[in-house]
């Protein structure tokens, strides 16, 4: 198994032509990627089911299958809800929305509806589940509809031969309704399901509780950097006055808060009921607002409002599933792990004080398909019944970085460990060159003494941003960013000087597994030809780490689940195998390790070093060697990571941040994602490991095209 450098669609795919193969009426796929390692913009043939392929491969339907909470609580209330019909005397009629493998209609059939309507829209889902209900002994009672549910027609000709009287659905996301829920049970009330009809769920409900917390904070916006000078004169970037302004990016941040520590939070309210949806009348998808009043429970800062949501699967509200975290939850000591459905981070646009006892009004605005927050004292007038805008960025910065580069740029330890760096490098008469998008490294170059600083920002966003951030902090013509690649720089842009010291973080905003910033090595090479006879270059390497882990519920997502709820769901499995064995998805994956807790079974293991004082050369680089499996357990996946020498004692590690070596347990940077190559799960997860155990690798490098290739295998 290799694993190609590009990680999926998201962040390759530029756009794509289909163009006839030869002379043959063959059409073939062929797509623009900007490479982020080389930063060469190519086009490569793809297969035609290459979009299939990556959809089935990162989809979530595994971990739904897994989901036994979710699954359990569905069949109760399918089952509940088929037996309230034949109670009326009634057939029961299903119509299913979404029904991805055909699970919750052969629910409905087991439990004895009379005919089901499983509809789906993603066509290799829709064959994968007519195969299954056939195989499981349904397909005279289920019918798969393969078209969106708005396009599903009702009648002696249509695709359903009459209105169905139970509306069974799962169209929600952590969110709730990103998925457009409102709209398709909208369209179905409407067009496809009887008045007064049984629905499962029942009901959703989203709660919220206010917080106060300096690290989500950190996640939203740039928030002052402060510099320490040896005169004790120091020094402190502010962010510029738009972003103190901007009410943020618009989009939910959806993590695990199970993983965030109640110290890093300090709640200011109760959990609040915020609104809830009856699903078995009709849903509007207009645009709505919901206030209440609370009272605050502590004082402080009010920075975040977390939400999640829940949904009861009958009317008595019995059934009930639940996404609370753990200091809200019924049962906080067996909480079904799940990542198909999370927690949400919003956002306030603006911080505001409150104080313990002070009545407070809480506003959730929502259109068709996301949610936003406003706070307010009851103090201040109320302002008429208008739906507030959903929140945009005016400052750009949140289109430069996400939440985790926010959080990296405000993180004041890692700063400190730059600037101690910077600190024993530079010189007064130094000619500073940095590389990467939306760095403070040149600003911190200048400040702390640099003769002239230059900055090479690679994306158009973040010259802007940096632009502002000069211009508010009055260093505008104290660091020149340029507007050229490192290959079309010519000695006139530097003033004919050569640069005596080049600087990265690196980080780049196109690089998502952790080598992808390895495009500061290619710059540095570009850049040959402009750097003095006794250059110096921060980082001086890169060097790639490996490490065998067993996780404690990642592992999930990409095992086979075989059977589910007593129907026999192998094909899935197949379809997704099928997908990963395609040439795209053979790689690792990139995930934020802090979310998803693991435990090493071996040592960190040096698989590979970029030298950065050399260019990038022409062969290969090439490992090959064995991790042995220093504690027993499953192993599930390899962990993949980067650490930065920045100078001879001072490293920055994108990954392993503190190890526990007696137990395995790990703690990860928050502010990067790890790279995760699982094992195929006949090794993983039906081979218990021991210290006898040990991991094979081969991991290359391609120079030519930035691609690093790997193979782990276990070897028991």
């Amino acid at each position: 198994m290799t694993g190609a450098l590009h990680a999926g669609p998201a962040r390759w795919q530029r756009g794509s032509r289909s163009l006839p193969a030869g002379s043959s009426d063959i059409m073939k796929t062929f797509c623009s990627r900007a490479n982020p390692t080389t930063g060469a913009t190519e086009w490569e043939e793809e297969d035609e089911d290459y979009d299939y392929h990556q959809e089935i491969a990162r989809s979530s339907y595994a971990d739904m299958l897994h989901d036994k909470d979710r699954n359990e609580k569905y069949y109760s209330g399918i089952r509940a809800a088929v037996r309230r019909v034949k109670e009326r005397g009634q057939r029961a009629i299903v119509l299913d929305i979404g029904t991805g493998t055909g699970l919750l209609s052969m629910m409905a059939a087991r439990a004895g509806a009379d005919l089901c309507f499983a509809v789906e829209v993603f066509k290799p889902m829709a064959d994968v589940a007519v195969k299954i209900v056939d195989r499981n002994g349904y397909s005279g009672k289920i019918k798969v509809i393969n078209k969106h549910s708005t396009e599903v027609t009702v009648g002696p000709d249509g695709d359903m031969s009459c209105r169905a009287n139970i509306l069974v659905t799962e169209l929600f996301d952590t969110e709730l309704i990103g998925e457009g829920a409102l709209p398709s049970y909208e369209h179905a009330h409407k067009y496809l399901v009887q008045d007064e009809c049984e629905a499962v769920p029942h009901r959703a409900t989203i709660y919220a509780q206010l917080v106060e917390s300096e690290r989500m904070w950190a996640w939203n916006k740039l928030l002052p950097i402060h510099i320490g000078m040896e005169d004790r004169n120091d020094k402190v970037i502010l962010p510029t006055k738009d972003m103190d302004m901007c009410a943020g990016c618009p989009c939910v941040y959806d993590i695990q808060l199970n993983q965030v520590n109640q110290n890093h939070f300090t709640t200011l309210t109760e959990v609040t009921e915020i609104f809830s949806v009856d699903f078995s009348k009709a849903v509007s998808s207009s645009p709505a607002q919901h206030t209440l009043q609370v009272q605050a429970t502590g004082s402080g800062q009010a920075h975040v409002v977390l939400s999640w949501w829940d949904m009861e699967m009958d009317p008595e509200g019995t059934i009930r599933c639940t996404m609370a975290p753990y200091w809200a939850h019924p049962t906080p000591n067996s909480i079904q792990w799940r990542d198909h459905w999370m927690q949400c981070v919003y956002f306030l646009p603006q911080e505001i004080p409150v104080q313990e006892g002070e009545c407070l009004r809480i506003s959730a605005m929502h259109d068709d398909y996301s949610l936003w927050y406003k706070l307010q004292r009851c103090s201040v007038e109320r302002e008429a019944e208008v739906l507030s805008e959903r929140p945009l960025c005016s400052c750009q910065a949140h289109l430069m970085c996400n939440r985790q580069r926010f959080g990296e740029l405000n993180d004041q330890q890692r700063n400190n460990t730059y600037i101690k760096a910077l600190k024993t490098i530079l010189k007064p008469d130094a000619v500073c060159m940095t590389i990467g998008d939306g760095s403070l490294l040149s600003i911190f170059a200048h400040l702390l003494g640099a003769a002239q600083v230059y900055s090479l920002e690679i994306s158009a966003m973040s010259r802007r941003v940096m632009g502002k951030i000069l211009a508010d902090n009055g260093l505008t013509g104290k660091v020149i960013v340029s507007d050229k690649s490192p290959e079309q720089l010519t000695p006139v842009d530097l003033d004919n000087n050569q640069i005596s010291v080049l600087i990265g973080e690196p980080f780049f905003t196109t690089s998502l597994l952790p080598w992808h910033n390895l495009y500061f090595w290619y710059a540095r090479t570009y850049l040959a030809k402009h750097l003095g006879n006794q250059f110096t270059v921060l980082p001086q390497s890169a060097t790639l780490f490996a490490m065998a882990v067993e996780f404690e519920d990642l592992w999930h997502i990409r095992a086979p689940c075989r059977e589910c709820e007593g129907f026999d769901v192998n094909l899935m499995d197949e379809m997704v195998q099928n997908s990963l064995n395609f040439r795209e998805s053979q790689e690792a994956e990139p995930h934020p390790l802090w979310e998803y807790p693991c435990r090493a079974l071996s040592d960190p293991c040096q698989v590979l070093v970029f030298d950065f004082y050399r260019e990038v050369p022409v062969q290969s680089i090439c490992s090959a060697g064995s991790m042995q499996l220093l504690r027993s357990g499953t192993c599930h996946g390899v962990v993949l990571w980067m650490d930065y020498c920045l100078t001879k004692d001072i490293i920055v590690s994108t990954g392993l941040t503190r190890f526990h070596s007696d137990m395995g347990d790990c703690e990860w940077n928050p502010h990067n994602k790890q790279g995760v190559y699982f094992l195929r799960s006949e090794a993983s997860q039906e081979n218990l490991t021991n210290k006898q155990s040990s991991i094979a690798y081969s991991v290359t490098f391609h120079p030519r095209n930035g691609e690093l290739a790997m193979d782990f295998q276990l070897c028991l």
